[in-house]
């Protein structure tokens, strides 16, 4: 698991980590049930505190993104927990609030944007299931 904190961008640093792990959970780099590094490690890693990397841990396990096993570690989630999916979510949002503000900026319309979504979706699919949808 790559973390990287900054103390120059004025997020607290406990955020910075809650932030990094929801992504790195969101975009699958960090799978369902894989455990993640131990608070002291990763403390000593980032050169921080490890209350600070507990409370990253915290935040993510009330976030329903993290589950603590009694002495055996730090796990990710299930993936079909509904408050991991509600955090999947609203990650997708922000990510589509900004999309939506910077194509305002480009004067590129919602319907153009849409259209381009749809073709991106496309090109990423693997053939076989293009295949399928044209013999529909």
């Amino acid at each position: 698991m790559q973390i990287h904190i900054s103390s120059h961008d004025g997020v607290p640093i406990y955020l910075q980590i809650v932030n990094q792990v929801k992504y790195l959970v969101a975009s699958k780099r960090l799978a369902a049930g894989e455990e993640l590094t131990p608070i002291r490690t990763l403390a000593e890693q980032l050169l921080i505190n490890p209350n600070t990397v507990a409370r990253a841990y915290r935040e993510l396990e009330l976030a329903g993104i993290v589950s603590k096993r009694r002495t055996a570690g730090t796990y990710v989630s299930d993936a079909t927990s509904p408050l991991a999916r509600r955090e999947r979510l609203r990650i997708i949002a922000e990510r589509v609030d900004a999309l939506l503000a910077e194509a305002r900026q480009m004067n590129v319309a919602t319907e153009t944007l849409i259209e381009i979504i749809q073709e991106r979706d496309n090109a990423m699919r693997p053939a076989e299931a293009r295949m399928q949808e044209k013999s529909s």
